[in-house]
């Protein structure tokens, strides 16, 4: 059944509603559903793990189709570092990709940033590298200043 748009606002009330759209999107290899939750901005941009980096709604949309076209993406955020300000959240994700008819999974990690429009939490930046699993490490101490 289709969501009305009150629904689809609701859906996207935070960065973290947008987050977990775009995964159930990626593993349901729904490209209307994933395309539905990017800002509607020229420079939207997307690097898939060791691609070139993709600028615009256009070509996002033609390479998660093909990706799409294999089937879809089993992938589950693992462990996710947030930073948000009013109009703007950023995202570090450890992502676990389970490999298609095997039992092995890989590591992505991922940056996926949100801008808040008048229609939601939008998508903006998916920045993907390859990783393993302890690439994000829980802080467990302040750093203190670097420079």
């Amino acid at each position: 059944m289709p969501r009305t748009p009150a629904q689809q606002a609701a859906l996207l009330a935070s960065p973290d509603d947008t987050e977990a759209q775009f995964y159930e999107a990626l593993q349901h290899a729904d490209l209307d559903r994933l395309m539905a939750l990017w800002a509607d901005e020229e420079e939207v941009a997307c690097v898939h793990p060791g691609g070139p980096r993709l600028v615009g709604l256009a070509p996002i949309r033609a390479t998660f189709e093909a990706i799409f076209q294999r089937g879809a993406v089993n992938v589950h955020p693992e462990r996710v570092r947030r930073l948000v300000s009013a109009n703007c959240a950023i995202h570090h994700v450890l992502e676990r990709v389970q490999m298609a008819g095997d039992a092995q999974h890989a590591w992505v990690i991922a940056t996926n940033v949100y801008l808040k429009t008048a229609q939601g939490w939008r998508l903006v930046l998916h920045h993907a590298s390859p990783g393993n699993a302890g690439d994000v490490q829980e802080l467990v101490a302040d750093a203190g200043v670097l420079h």
